[in-house]
């Protein structure tokens, strides 16, 4: 080499940003459920090489021989990725140091008493920590309260010795995932990117906007952290507000659904929210208890949040009280009863049962002694720590030989008009035989 010569040593960002802009960054995406495993797809088809790191190692295996477990997935998109080996999935962190971008979507749940735990966010950022090398940007998708990325993954990363902003860069982008939804996907939402810093925040927009048609760019991870939390904050309150309705409306001898079908036909000024047996998923009854729980370091407390969890968490008991009251009417005992649930997801036609409100109310009317069975095209199987049940199919016996139908979710693909002229009596929840013309009379409510 020529004593003139100079030797041009590329920074950390800039190697990044040119890995990323050619598409020759890996990608490792943290937590393949329902949030990662969709943006892992999305990624590898625009031409990034994708791996997802999930400790389930079931999963893990199911994912690698092509059976996909995420309805907002198709299987064929995701088999033809393993294929071209732009995705496969690992249950270890071992290759952690060999990624460029990491994208954590693990789960944020609550306590029983209602106290964020973050230990899966934690966990990760420690395995990613352990193996940090310059140059690698580390992005939180995991809902949560404002501060985490800055107050509790910036300071486990940098014991590594490495400085943000210099030598790795870390932002958070919150997920805005609508199981089941056809019209948005992860593709086609809207991507909130906030920064610990400008550099992290240039880094993380160029990476998003490769897969993600409109970034929106905000001031820090706090906004961004915030933002989300309001998001799902916001159809809480709302929904408490509606299912305060149903219990007044119920109490007034009023049909809570005409109230709303005829508020819904003002043009401005309103928005559509509906009561149902409790709020289940995986935001909603969780996420704006974590804002309430981070106010209270901030002296001050967030009323709305703490009434709307308390009205939507007292759903499902109101639900096992009126059924016990359309049981006594029909002149039978809830110990007594034979009754067929329809429907235990948490959302319409989708597979998810987990936090869904439908659990809450069978397992109080079990406690009722109650024979119970329940159908679900979706939902093979119950497990959880309270009982275990499988899905019974939905035949003409099975019906006519419940004393009541009660309806907890509301699929598309059943026919209701034909089960409320089979059933002895229903119960609908959810506003699913609106259009039921026939037999209204065996019709109850919410």
């Amino acid at each position: 080499m020529l004593a003139t010569e100079k030797i041009i040593i590329e920074d950390p960002k800039q190697t990044l940003l040119r890995k990323i802009w050619d598409h020759s960054a890996l990608v490792g995406m943290v937590g393949l459920g329902y949030v990662g495993l969709p943006l892992a797809v999305e990624k590898a088809k625009v031409g990034y090489r994708v791996i997802g790191i999930d400790k389930n190692s079931s999963r893990v295996k199911q994912l690698n021989q092509g059976q996909n477990y995420i309805s907002d997935v198709k299987t064929e998109e995701l088999r033809d990725l393993l294929k071209r080996e732009r995705f496969h999935a690992v249950s270890d962190f071992s290759n952690i140091s060999d990624m460029d971008v990491i994208v954590i979507t693990v789960p944020t749940p609550l306590t029983e008493h209602l106290v964020p735990d973050l230990s899966y966010v934690e966990d990760a950022t420690r395995e990613i920590a352990s193996k940090l090398r310059p140059g690698q940007l580390i992005s939180l998708e995991s809902t949560t309260y404002p501060g985490t990325t800055e107050e509790v993954m910036l300071p486990i990363l940098e014991k590594s010795g490495l400085k943000v902003e210099q030598d790795f860069f870390l932002v958070h982008s919150p997920e805005r995932i609508d199981p089941g939804n056809h019209f948005f996907a992860t593709s086609n939402i809207n991507k909130l990117v906030g920064g610990v810093g400008i550099e992290s925040l240039e880094v993380a927009v160029a990476f998003y906007s490769q897969a993600i048609p409109k970034i929106v760019p905000v001031s820090s991870a706090w906004v961004a952290e915030m933002a989300k939390v309001y998001e799902n904050t916001f159809r809480s309150v709302n929904i408490a507000l509606v299912n305060e309705m149903a219990m007044l409306c119920d109490r007034m001898g009023l049909n809570v659904w005409e109230v709303l079908d005829a508020a819904f036909t003002k043009p401005f000024g309103i928005m559509p929210f509906y009561p149902g047996p409790g709020v289940g998923g995986h935001c909603i009854p969780l996420d704006p208890h974590y804002l309430e729980w981070k106010a209270k370091e901030h002296n001050f407390t967030t009323h709305f949040i703490s009434l709307a969890g308390e009205i939507n968490r007292s759903m499902p008991q109101f639900v096992r009280d009126k059924t016990i009251r359309i049981l006594n009417r029909l002149g039978l005992a809830i110990s007594k009863a034979k009754i067929l649930v329809v429907g235990v997801a948490y959302k319409k036609n989708v597979s998810d049962y987990r936090e869904s409100p439908a659990l809450d109310v069978i397992r109080l009317l079990l406690a009722d002694n109650t024979n119970l069975a329940y159908h679900d095209p979706y939902v093979a199987t119950i497990h959880n720590e309270h009982f275990e049940m499988s899905n019974v199919n939905l035949s003409e016996s099975s019906v006519k030989e419940a004393d009541l139908v009660l309806i907890l979710t509301s699929h598309s693909n059943i026919d209701y008009e034909w089960l409320v002229s089979q059933a002895r009596h229903v119960f609908d929840t959810r506003y699913a035989t609106k259009n039921v013309k026939h037999h209204r009379e065996k019709i109850t409510m919410l």
